[in-house]
């Protein structure tokens, strides 16, 4: 993203030196309805995982965001960015890549917190953002690679590397009625 009034950087320090690189001070921002700042973050976010896949633990994810003026908050157009890494659904193996989101929220001083991020006196954070958007676009069933072959159901031989010369197996002959509908 691109505009006038582009900030960058890790962030705020917090109390007692903490860093919080996604927090974005947005009080000159809310002065102007229709006020717009772009901004990009980077930062590890911990505890980014699914069943099969996750952000690897100190691995940056990296936020560039539009934010606007807008009534009582201030709405906000991210692109977030993290590395993955995890298990094959199909051959065990490892799998990896590069996931890339795009929302769209608000946040404001009221609201549903269900539906409304909340804004911290003159401050949001797009922590909250960025977690979202990654534990909902990581992959539920990753492949090493889209065409990835898998197992062997018979022998277990890693399909990507060879035939195993099992050959295909022939179905349950309970089920043959059911070949000839197709």
């Amino acid at each position: 993203m691109s505009g006038q009034g582009t900030v960058s950087g890790q962030g705020a320090e917090g109390r007692r030196g903490r860093r919080h690189p996604f927090r974005v001070g947005v009080a000159a921002l809310r002065e102007r309805h229709g006020g717009v700042m772009d901004v990009a973050r980077s930062g590890p976010i911990d505890g980014l995982e699914m069943p099969d896949s996750a952000v690897p633990e100190g691995r940056d994810v990296e936020v560039e965001a539009r934010l606007e003026a807008a009534g009582e908050g201030v709405m906000v157009t991210a692109d977030v960015r993290a590395p993955w890494e995890g298990t094959c659904r199909r051959c065990l193996g490892p799998a990896s890549g590069l996931l890339c989101s795009r929302t769209r929220e608000f946040y404001g001083d009221q609201g549903d917190p269900e539906l409304v991020y909340p804004l911290r006196g003159q401050q949001l954070d797009l922590e909250l953002l960025a977690r979202d958007a990654i534990l909902l676009g990581l992959p539920q069933v990753p492949l090493c690679r889209p065409d990835c072959a898998g197992l062997c159901p018979t022998c277990g031989t890693d399909r990507n590397t060879g035939d195993c010369g099992c050959g295909e197996r022939t179905g349950d002959p309970r089920w043959a009625a059911l070949d000839q509908l197709s």
